[in-house]
């Protein structure tokens, strides 16, 4: 232990030294590789906590994200019943006005008989009308190309778009309530004008319907081609609400919104479906888009309307009728009234006509006592004449 190995800077170190200082470089790696391993353990220790508390987040905002979903989903059930709630109601209320009309019309069919009798003839003629109708359109069919032909033509579908609206309107309501390609004081003519009951002012229907833009919207295939076609119909169908604004709206003589007939169901739901915001931007300008089957529907309405009008009309024609009858039955009255007093005074009269021939036929009954002998037996009295009128005697 004692023996010298190698002299250092002038200082012999031995072998015990040398085994003491392999021992404390073996102390110091230990202790560093200790060192290294508690901190590798620390960090990998703080890597998992990092990674659980992610881990722990991602799953908080899993949470959150379906505890959202849900509440949307909660939200839409509940707009969907509103909505269903507020159509019920709607359509009750709906039904409780035609069922209130229909029960004053039943109270006032037995003061209309003649207003009934000439409703029905007028409708007999209207049956007639149809008739002759239906066998000319039986006669056309026969001679009408496909519905492609048609609609490739832009005359040829613009007289079909205007066929199919007059056939709605003319079916709904009746000949003076309505006027094809009528003349507006600045002289633009529009497929239809209808008027509504109290209010001279038409509303406006036009059936000029762009249906080009929207079949090439249609028969696209490629992305760019449905961005052109889409741009084209949006252009078209701005144009064609400002021509009906500009032409139609003449403040104090056309009603402040329009109809623009769409003269196909599929194009009408192809609209809402991929082009509501045109639609709003209509409504907003005051025209409506209608289908056919809206077009029905709006018709009805006004159908509604104009029966009500005129119920209201028959019934101030029945009250008038009923006031002058009331007038006849209390001039009868009177009249009758005068008629009794005039019995009653008659009646009195001979009263007192028979009371005097009571006397007179007394007195004679006496005269001729006295021109008879005593002893014989008198004559008995006449007896009394009686007269009845009415209820005196």
């Amino acid at each position: 232990m004692s023996d010298v190995l190698f002299l250092l800077g002038g200082h012999p170190i031995t072998t015990g030294e040398m085994l003491l200082a392999l021992a404390a470089t073996a102390l110091i790696l230990l202790v560093a590789v200790a060192i290294s391993l508690w901190r590798s353990g620390r960090r990998r220790a703080l890597e998992t906590d990092d990674q659980e508390a992610r881990a722990d987040a991602l799953e908080d905002r899993l949470t959150d994200l379906m505890r959202a979903q849900a509440e949307s989903s909660g939200r839409m059930q509940t707009l969907a019943e509103i909505l269903g709630t507020r159509q019920a109601e709607l359509q009750q209320a709906v039904t409780e006005r035609l069922d209130s009309v229909s029960h004053r019309l039943s109270e006032r069919m037995q003061y209309s008989a003649e207003t009934t009798n000439e409703s029905l003839s007028q409708l007999n003629e209207r049956l007639a009308v149809v008739d002759a109708a239906q066998a000319r359109l039986a006669e056309l069919s026969s001679h009408m190309v496909t519905l492609k032909d048609v609609l490739a033509n832009k005359q040829a579908r613009g007289a079909f778009g205007q066929g199919r609206m007059e056939a709605i309107v003319s079916d709904g309501l009746p000949k003076d309530a309505f006027a094809f390609q009528f003349t507006l004081s600045n002289g633009k003519r529009p497929d239809c004008a209808v008027f509504l009951p109290g209010d001279e002012r038409p509303l406006i229907i036009d059936a000029k319907f762009p249906l080009e833009a929207i079949t090439a919207f249609r028969e696209a295939r490629t992305e760019e081609e449905r961005k052109v076609s889409s741009q084209r119909l949006r252009t078209d169908i701005q144009k064609h609400v400002s021509d009906i604004a500009d032409r139609y709206f003449l403040p104090g003589e056309t009603q402040d919104m329009a109809l623009m007939f769409v003269p196909s169901e599929s194009v009408y739901a192809d609209l809402h479906e991929h082009f509501d915001d045109l639609v709003q931007k209509a409504f907003r300008a005051r025209v409506l888009l209608v289908s056919p089957s809206l077009l029905m529907m709006a018709v009805q309405v006004l159908q509604a309307i104009v029966k009500d009008a005129r119920m209201r009309e028959a019934a101030e024609q029945i009250r008038d009728e009923v006031g002058k009858l009331m007038g006849d039955v209390n001039r009868l009255r009177d009249r009758a009234y005068n008629l009794q007093k005039h019995f009653a005074q008659a009646s009195d009269d001979v009263s007192q006509v028979l009371i005097s021939a009571d006397k007179v036929a007394k007195r004679g009954a006496q005269i001729e006592a006295l021109e008879l002998d005593e002893g014989s037996a008198a004559e008995a009295p006449l007896p009394p004449i009686k007269l009845r009128l009415g209820a005196a005697e």
